[in-house]
């Protein structure tokens, strides 16, 4: 990805988890991890991308505390993904 120079690290993140195929790939590799407050970072991450408080308005949660499944899929849901599951 070329980028310019004077583009903060947050930003381009941001703008590239806008795109479902980038915000998909994120999210795996951060469930790869293994590490459940990795994969909160991640989703954090993409909801910011798309603006938390219309993902959490569209997906019909809060913003606060740690989501279950269901939010996690909820939220998921709004930003256009879905969770899956793939062999190791």
């Amino acid at each position: 990805m070329n980028t310019a120079r004077d583009k903060s690290f947050s930003a381009t993140l941001e703008q590239s988890l806008t795109d479902p195929a980038e915000a998909a790939a994120y999210i795996d590799a951060a469930m790869e991890l293994d590490d459940p407050a990795a994969l909160l970072v991640a989703l954090r991450h993409v909801a910011k991308a798309h603006g938390i408080a219309e993902v959490a308005r569209r997906a019909d949660v809060g913003d606060k505390g740690n989501p279950t499944l269901e939010t996690v899929n909820k939220v998921l849901h709004a930003v256009g993904l879905r969770l899956s599951v793939a062999p190791v």
